[in-house]
């Protein structure tokens, strides 16, 4: 007995020293190296389980195999040429912004397109559905969360009716998303000719523990019409019905060759997904518009953190105006960086984040990082409910980012995300009226409102920042 309780102890020390060792070897980051390694280490049982569940390399791992399973079929990804909008065409005073999206992912803007804010489920919901109707070839959705509800079963209802018609749809859904809703409607998509997958869900047989590894992009692409942004599939994003506990956030109506861009990716996803990877079209959209566009898509299969190193350099770029809204505000230090920097250098820095959120711990730990950012002269307002799902970032009167990505760790770290720079002035126009009525509406943060918490208060809101990169 005494012997296996020796072997036994031996294995479990040997486990937690392999999970140190593969920390030490793989983490980017020191701090995150060092609070993985305590934890193997001061929990010899636990802490391995849960480096094995959350641990992000391991992530990396898996993520870089599949990485690498989608550059074998489609090489463009891994290198892609400059098939775009060409330097020369983008204006000078356009430059300085738009490179770090050109380096980061090795291509130009994309001209003539139409991009347009929907407001609310109230707005991007009806036109989904309306784009979804008048499909012939394709129906191509991707979405975090596609939850049980009226919106849901109207959905479901369109898409069956496409697929009866012989349109090609597609739905992939999140597998850690998909938990929202147990009952999965969408499968009843399948008996009506539809393809239904879900994105890496968790399971015991065969494995797959990679819960951190999640699909956060949302697309729609309908033939010649494609919505992006941050918005989920669910009851609660429509005020008129909810406007009390609903959600609100903006999705974008897309046309132009950016559409086909937005294809592209869904089909990758799609790949990703099922291992099964369909030829990518050749064919260009005509254009629609006047919007310079360009996708940044990133993953935790990336050799290079490309969406945080974009913000810090379109941020770095500012002049005048920086304009933040975001659910949930826990970035990186490089970005902190850059707002500090950028109000150094006279630049009006102004963050909208949500006064009540879903998540209360995310609240709480963005109150603990936020008197940095006053102190440096960074402006901040708390809007009132509803909750406010919205990512914008708006700059100098021309640049907007929109998208999935919230400025956060799992963002920025974790998931796969999927964000559209866009230079329109009228967009940026409409998108910065949109934060400025918000913050007519708020209440600012000042350095003494973070004083006047309590001792007890401001120690839950520090317990809740440590622990904020595995939120």
């Amino acid at each position: 007995m005494l012997l296996l309780e020796t072997f036994g102890l031996l294995i479990v020390h040997a486990l937690s020293w392999v999970a140190i060792c593969h920390a030490l070897l793989t983490k980017r980051d020191p701090r995150s190296a060092l609070s993985w390694a305590a934890t193997a280490l001061l929990l010899p049982v636990l802490g391995p389980v849960l480096y094995l569940l959350f641990g992000i390399s391991r992530a990396e791992s898996r993520a870089n195999k599949l990485m690498r399973r989608m550059t074998d079929v489609e090489p463009e990804y891994a290198h892609p040429p400059f098939p775009q909008e060409p330097p020369e065409q983008v204006p000078a005073y356009l430059l300085e912004m738009e490179l770090p999206g050109r380096y980061l992912t090795s291509r130009y803007l994309c001209g003539g397109n139409m991009v347009f804010p929907l407001y609310n489920g109230d707005m991007a919901y009806p036109a989904m559905l309306d784009a979804i109707n008048q499909a012939k070839k394709h129906i191509f959705l991707t979405t975090y969360i596609f939850k049980s509800g009226l919106v849901c079963e109207i959905f479901i209802e369109a898409m069956s009716k496409a697929a009866a018609r012989g349109v090609d749809v597609r739905v992939l859904v999140d597998g850690i998303g998909a938990l929202y809703s147990l009952s999965r409607p969408w499968k009843r998509l399948c008996a009506e000719g539809a393809r239904v997958e879900l994105f890496l869900p968790p399971r015991i047989l065969p494995p797959n523990f990679c819960i951190n590894l999640r699909n956060h992009r949302k697309i729609l692409v309908c033939d010649e019409t494609a919505f992006t942004g941050g918005m989920n599939i669910s009851d609660v994003n429509c005020l008129g019905r909810y406007p009390n506990r609903g959600i609100q956030d903006i999705h974008f109506y897309c046309r132009g060759p950016i559409v086909h861009d937005l294809g592209r990716v869904f089909l990758l996803n799609w790949g990703f997904t099922t291992g099964s990877y369909d030829p990518l079209s050749s064919s260009q959209h005509s254009p629609a518009g006047s919007s310079r566009c360009r996708l940044v898509m990133d993953g935790p299969g990336s050799d290079t953190e490309i969406l945080n190193e974009v913000f810090c350099g379109v941020i770095s770029a500012a002049r005048r105006v920086v304009r933040i809204m975001t659910p949930y505000f826990l970035p990186s230090h490089d970005i902190m960086a850059a707002l500090r920097s950028a109000v150094r250098r006279g630049v009006d820095v102004r963050v909208v984040l949500p006064a009540k959120n879903n998540l209360p711990y995310m609240h709480w730990a963005m109150l603990r990082l936020l008197p940095v950012l006053l102190r440096a002269g960074v402006r901040l307002w708390l809007q009132p409910p509803p909750f406010a799902h919205s990512k914008l970032l708006t700059i100098d009167g021309c640049y907007c980012q929109i998208g999935s990505a919230n400025l956060d760790a799992r963002s920025l770290h974790l998931n796969f995300e999927l964000n559209m720079e866009v230079f329109d002035e009228s967009l940026h126009d409409k998108l910065a009226g949109h934060i400025d009525a918000a913050i007519a509406r708020g209440q600012e943060i000042t350095l003494d409102y973070t004083k006047r918490q309590s001792f007890l208060i401001k120690l839950r809101n520090a317990a809740c920042w440590i622990f904020s990169p595995y939120l």
